[in-house]
C-alpha cells in the first residue's frame, strides 16, 4: 500500500483519502482499554474495512449519527422554553461581570515553587487571549453545553516549537469525527484474537457549505495531540456515544410542543358557536332528500370573502367547512324543521396539562422553576430562605464549570510541555491540584458566605473568654475560622505590619 503523503505540520496533515500504512507492523502498540471518553470510528486494518458502532435497539436517537444528532440538539435548543433554561444556565457559568476575569487559575494547593507557579499563571493568561475568552467566552460555553462537546485545534511553529501555541481554533463538531485503527491478531498458545490499537486521529470533513465557500473536498487528518476534546460526559449506557446536556429535554419538548399544537387546533375547532339547521324533507327519497337540503344551503348561505391582496371581493359560497353550520335532513314523522345552537368549548382556558409538560422541560434541564416563572420570583432574602431547588441548582454550575475546565487544563499542559516547564510524569502529580476560580455574580453565594461568616463571628465572640484558658488561638482560626495555615500566617504578617506603622491599636482594636 501506498503511504499517506501530504502536508503535516504538528499533526496537521491533507490528504485525499485515508490510506492504510504498510509499516503497521513496527508501530503497534498494545490496545488500552477505553476510557469513559474513548468514543471513536473503528478501523480494522487487517481485515481493511470500515465500521462504526451504533445502537439500533435503544430508540431514534441511537440509529441517527452524531452530526444529525448534534443538529438536533441544536434544533431543540431554538425553542423558547429551553432557551430560557440555557440561557439561565450559561449566564450563571459565565459570568458577563466587568470587574475582575471571568475565569482565574488557583494554585494554592500544588507543591511547586514560585517558579512554576508564575510560569502556569502566565501561559494561562495566554491561553485566554488565544481563546478571546473576555469576548466569546459565553459562546464558547453554550456551544461546548448545547454541542455535548467542544474540540479545539492547537497551531504551534514547527520549526520552533519551544514558542508554544501560536493558534487556538474552534472546530465544528459536525465535521470531525475521531478514528482508531486497531489491528486484530491471533494468539497462537491460546487462540484469542486480540485487538491492538495501531494508531488514533481525527478526521475533519467540511460541510457542504464550506465546500462550496472553499471550494475544498480534501479530507484534513488531525493528530491526537493536535486537538483537545472536552465533552459532557453524558454518554448511552453503552457508553459509545456522547450526549448533551439537553438530550434528557428531546422527549419532554416534543410532548409540550404536541400539547400546544393540539390545543390550538382545539380551541379553532371549538372556539366559535354553530347553527345546526334540520330541514324536513316528508318523503322524498333519501337522493332527492339531500339534493333539497343543497338547495336549500345554497339559497340562505352568505359567505362573502375579502381578498387583501387583489383588493377583489370574491363569493366563497361553494365552500364549506368545520366551524360554519350544518344542516341535516329530517324525514317525515319528525318534528318539522328545527334550528339550534351547537355552543363553545367551555374549557378552553384550561392549560394544566400545558403546564405540566413546560415544568418537565425546566425539571430535564435541572433549571429551577422559579428563575422562569415571573409569578415564583426570586427571594433575595436570608440563605435559610433558599429554596433547596436553588441550592441544587448551584452545585449543577459547578460541576459543569469543573467539567469546562478540562479545555484549559489540556491547553496549559500542552504549553508546559512545549515550553520544556516540566516533563509529561510531572503534569499527572499537579494537574489535581490545579483549580479555576469562576467569577461570581449570584447573589445567594455572595449572600451565603456573608452569613457563614457572621455566624463564624458569632460563635468567635462567644467563645473568646476561653481562648487561652481552654483552647488556643490558633485552634480558633482554624476550627471557627477555617482558616488555612498559609491564610494564618498572612493575616498574622499584615497585622504586625500595621501595629508597626501606627495604623492599628492592639488594645482596643480600633485603627
Amino acid at each position: 500500500m501506498s503511504e499517506k503523503k501530504g502536508l503535516n505540520i504538528f499533526g496537521y496533515e491533507i490528504t485525499k483519502k485515508i490510506e492504510k500504512r504498510n509499516d503497521l507492523k513496527e508501530k503497534e502498540i498494545p490496545e488500552v482499554f477505553p476510557d469513559y471518553e474513548d468514543v471513536a470510528d473503528v478501523i480494522n486494518v487487517g481485515a481493511g474495512h470500515y465500521g462504526q458502532y451504533y445502537d439500533i435497539a435503544g430508540g431514534d436517537t441511537d440509529t441517527i449519527n452524531d452530526r444529525d444528532l448534534i443538529y438536533r440538539y441544536r434544533g431543540v435548543a431554538e425553542h423558547t422554553e429551553v432557551d430560557l433554561a440555557i440561557g439561565e444556565i450559561v449566564n450563571e457559568s459565565i459570568s458577563t461581570l466587568e470587574h475582575g476575569p471571568q475565569v482565574d487559575v488557583v494554585l494554592d494547593d500544588l507543591p511547586y515553587n514560585d517558579t512554576i507557579k508564575n510560569h502556569i499563571f502566565g501561559e494561562f493568561d495566554g491561553i485566554l487571549k488565544l481563546l478571546n475568552f473576555s469576548n466569546v467566552g459565553v459562546e464558547l460555553f453554550k456551544q461546548w453545553y448545547v454541542d455535548g462537546r467542544l474540540y479545539c485545534h492547537i497551531t504551534i511553529d514547527p520549526s520552533n516549537p519551544e514558542l508554544g501555541i501560536q493558534k487556538l481554533t474552534i472546530l465544528d463538531p459536525t465535521c470531525l469525527r475521531k478514528v482508531k485503527e486497531i489491528k486484530e491478531e491471533r494468539d497462537n498458545k491460546t487462540g484469542v484474537v486480540v485487538r491492538k490499537t495501531v494508531s488514533i486521529y481525527y478526521a475533519y470533513k467540511p460541510s457542504e457549505e464550506q465546500r462550496k465557500y472553499f471550494g475544498n473536498t480534501e479530507e484534513i487528518i488531525l493528530s491526537d495531540e493536535s486537538v483537545v476534546c472536552v465533552t459532557s460526559g453524558v454518554m448511552d449506557i453503552r457508553k459509545k456515544r456522547i450526549y448533551s446536556y439537553i438530550h434528557k429535554a428531546l422527549k419532554p419538548i416534543n410532548q409540550l410542543r404536541l400539547m400546544e399544537d393540539s390545543l390550538v387546533i382545539y380551541r379553532l375547532a371549538r372556539a366559535p358557536e354553530r347553527r345546526i339547521f334540520y330541514i324536513d324533507t316528508g318523503n322524498l327519497p333519501r337522493g332527492k332528500a339531500e339534493e333539497y337540503v343543497k338547495n336549500i344551503m345554497s339559497r340562505y348561505r352568505n359567505k362573502i370573502v375579502y381578498d387583501a391582496n387583489t383588493g377583489e371581493v370574491k363569493d366563497e359560497r361553494k365552500h364549506m367547512t368545520m366551524l360554519e353550520d350544518y344542516w341535516l335532513p329530517r324525514q317525515e314523522g319528525g318534528r318539522g324543521t328545527e334550528i339550534t345552537t351547537l355552543p363553545g368549548g367551555e374549557n378552553l382556558g384550561q392549560i394544566e396539562d400545558v403546564e405540566y409538560f413546560r415544568q418537565q422541560v425546566y425539571k430535564s434541564l435541572n433549571i429551577p422553576v422559579s428563575r422562569i416563572e415571573p409569578e415564583d420570583a426570586f427571594s433575595s432574602g436570608r440563605a435559610t430562605q433558599i429554596s433547596r431547588d436553588e441550592v441544587k441548582f448551584h452545585k449543577f454550575i459547578n460541576r459543569l464549570r469543573k467539567r469546562f475546565s478540562r479545555l484549559f487544563l489540556e491547553l496549559i499542559r500542552t504549553q508546559l510541555l512545549l515550553k520544556s516547564v516540566i516533563h509529561e510524569s510531572d503534569w499527572d502529580d499537579m494537574v489535581n491540584n490545579i483549580k479555576f476560580d469562576y467569577n461570581q455574580d449570584n447573589h445567594f453565594f455572595e449572600l451565603k458566605e456573608f452569613e457563614v461568616m457572621s455566624d463564624r463571628l458569632n460563635i468567635l465572640r462567644d467563645t473568646r473568654d476561653h481562648l487561652g484558658v481552654y483552647f488556643s488561638h490558633k485552634w480558633a482560626q482554624k476550627n471557627i475560622l477555617k482558616l488555612s495555615d498559609d491564610e494564618i500566617e498572612k493575616m498574622e504578617t499584615e497585622i504586625r505590619e500595621e501595629e508597626e506603622s501606627g495604623k492599628y491599636k492592639k488594645d482596643d482594636g480600633r485603627f
